[in-house]
């Protein structure tokens, strides 16, 4: 599978952690632990506006046209702008996309990485040159939902992502993709559910998203350490999987790197990578710190990121990583194609 072209498209304004402190909208300490000195805020556009941006982005870079797209998935965590609606037929009406079939993803954070996976898996069903475009947007606003305080070790930024697939590879394209492993551990949906009580409508029974709270409700009873083994044996699980997808050993010296989560500093040290460090030679990196959270658009932030860094030689192999709530941990193996 081709990695034709990948986009990360940023608004302009930034909310900055020594900002967030001074006015007490986020604790000090939280903040030093998050580790990101600025988040991106989109105050005048809507997520699904920015996914079109990116999407523009990603099809003028691969000199694919719109009309040659026949699959769009576009996943989102947050609330898109209206009710009872399909971004993702928006996002195709607005590039001009009208030989796709549009699908919205909703898998809250892992949602990125699970629209790649099942687009991957609908173009290998094709006969012929077929291309699908995923998108990814979320816009983390006040009063609903509180970017620096509404989760634990992670800070929200506002961003849209787009990536081009394209079946079977071109030469020109500047990625492969060699595996994407996914595995869950569905009991732990308690975890944002807590003790409230099924709802009518959004946020009654909280006007704030507040993951804090829900998660404090399910540790009181079951414990941090349950969630720390688990969490640790699903980074190994899909790493190893995905490893084996790929016909790669844990040691070969063609991977570079392992490209972790936009998750906070403390939370990226404590969970993510020491379990790294006993899996893969390869180094951890962390490119999110500039951004945060980006919801369900991290990996795919991570493949534009690759792209613009120019990180991988020819031959060369990155692994990509990423979790959301549910829980859902993906892990992605991308290689630079050697010439031909």
């Amino acid at each position: 599978m081709g990695i034709a072209a990948a986009a990360l498209w940023l608004p302009p304004k930034r909310d900055g952690a020594h900002s967030a402190v001074a006015e007490q909208r986020v604790e000090g300490n939280v903040a030093r632990d998050l580790g990101h000195p600025r988040l991106p805020v989109a105050d005048d556009i809507s997520p699904p506006e920015m996914a079109v941006l990116a999407a523009r982005q990603v099809l003028h870079g691969s000199g694919v046209a719109a009309a040659d797209v026949t699959l769009l998935l576009h996943a989102w965590m947050h609330y898109q702008g209206h009710d009872l609606w399909s971004p993702a037929h928006y996002i195709a009406h607005q590039i001009g996309a009208h030989n796709t079939v549009p699908v919205g993803i909703q898998q809250i954070c892992n949602g990125g990485a699970a629209a790649l996976e099942l687009a991957v898996a609908r173009l290998s069903l094709a006969e012929g040159s077929r291309h699908a475009l995923v998108t990814t947007a979320d816009r983390f606003t006040a009063p609903g939902f509180d970017r620096w305080r509404s989760d634990y070790g992670a800070a929200y930024g506002d961003a849209a992502t787009a990536v081009l697939l394209r079946q079977p590879a071109d030469a020109g394209d500047p990625l492969l993709l060699r595996a994407l492993h996914t595995a869950a551990a569905p009991h732990l949906e308690a975890m944002h559910r807590g003790m409230d009580p099924f709802a009518r409508l959004p946020r009654e029974n909280s006007p704030v998203v507040d993951m804090r709270r829900t998660k404090r409700d399910y540790l009181r009873d079951h414990g941090v350490a349950p969630f720390k083994k688990i969490n640790r044996e699903m980074i190994r699980c899909v790493v190893q999987g995905a490893l084996r997808d790929a016909g790669l050993a844990a040691d070969d010296p063609r991977i570079r790197f392992v490209l972790l989560p936009r998750l906070g500093l403390k939370t990226l040290r404590n969970a993510w990578i020491p379990t790294l460090n006993e899996l893969v030679a390869a180094r951890p990196v962390d490119w999110g710190s500039d951004t945060g959270h980006l919801g369900t658009g991290d990996l795919p932030a991570g493949l534009h990121e690759l792209l613009r860094r120019s990180a991988l030689g020819p031959g060369d192999i990155g692994l990509l990583l990423n979790a959301g709530a549910g829980f859902t941990w993906s892990c992605a193996v991308v290689e630079a194609p050697a010439p031909r």
